[in-house]
């Protein structure tokens, strides 16, 4: 019998049983795609990391993360909880970690306090801001259980965005975003309408809360996460998109999530206009929770 490590922590927090949990297993090496993935179903948490040593040795590690039923090829809430764990154990360079993942390489800040103390990170998401397919009006609505008035589009339509990790951004007035809830079988038609989804559809809606602030929610419940108390890779894109709305090099949003679920989160977010595109930033603290062992 193998026995495993594993710590988790709460992600965009500064409280205990705030932000979003994640599961990590800071040396999965001899774990094969099967163990990992029954173990992120175990956990039943929206995601858990697995750390393996890098192919190129100039980086930190690789880094597989697994939600209950896939893996992902990047996500906001496993790096930086991931970073955060790995830099209280030494692991950093000078402040820096470079994490190895499908979706590319992902660079990393840790963020200590006055005392050195590891509090949290800032990610550099893997690449730069894509748009995708349209999604109707209808069809969000349906699927956060909306009116097609609650879904504001004078600044954009609802829309597919990646920054490594698609998601459908669409705006909602304030009201709307409190009382909006996930309607399975609408998710489940749009994903057969829509062959661009490639079979994801993971829903981010947002209404903005003031200069530089931003209210948020996450659906995806096809793939078992019915709501997400703090998504980075949405977040990202959603920062992204905002700034290619304006003429402007840089944007700075705070997005506050979680609220309505009791685990409220906060993810800092900056974007800005690079060479090949708009890329983002994407911050946060941690807090730790469990640490114990798995056998297989």
């Amino acid at each position: 019998m193998r026995t495993y490590s594993f710590v988790t922590v709460d992600v965009f927090t500064t409280r205990r049983f705030g932000g979003n949990p994640l599961a990590v297993f800071p040396d999965a090496s001899g774990m094969s795609d099967a163990e990992m993935q029954s173990l992120a179903a175990e956990f039943n948490l929206s995601e858990t990391t697995f750390v393996l040593p890098p192919e190129d040795p100039a980086n930190t590690a690789r880094v597989r993360i697994f939600t209950r039923t896939r893996e992902m090829p990047f996500a906001g809430h496993p790096n930086v909880g991931t970073a955060y764990v790995l830099a209280q154990q030494g692991r950093d360079t000078n402040g820096k970690l470079r994490f190895e993942e499908l979706a590319g390489l992902v660079a990393i800040d840790v963020e200590r306090d006055s005392s050195g103390a590891v509090v949290g990170a800032t990610i550099a998401a893997p690449q730069p801001l894509t748009l995708g397919v349209e999604i109707p009006v209808a069809e969000v609505a349906a699927c956060a259980g909306l009116q097609e008035r609650d879904v504001l589009t004078k600044a954009h339509k609802p829309v597919a965005a990646s920054l490594g990790n698609p998601f459908v951004l669409a705006e909602v007035s304030p009201e709307a975003l409190a009382r909006a809830l996930p309607e399975v079988t609408p998710f489940r038609a749009a994903v057969k309408r829509e062959p661009k989804l490639e079979g994801r559809f993971a829903l981010y809606l947002y209404a903005h809360d003031g200069p530089g602030k931003v209210q948020a929610r996450m659906f995806a419940p096809l793939g078992g996460t019915f709501e997400d108390a703090a998504t980075g890779s949405a977040a990202g894109p959603l920062g992204a998109l905002l700034l290619s709305l304006t003429d402007g090099r840089e944007l700075k949003v705070d997005i506050h999530q979680g609220v309505k679920m009791g685990r409220p989160s906060l993810l800092r977010v900056i974007a800005r206009r690079t060479d090949d595109g708009i890329r983002a930033t994407i911050a946060g603290q941690c807090v730790p929770v469990l640490r114990g062992e798995a056998q297989l």
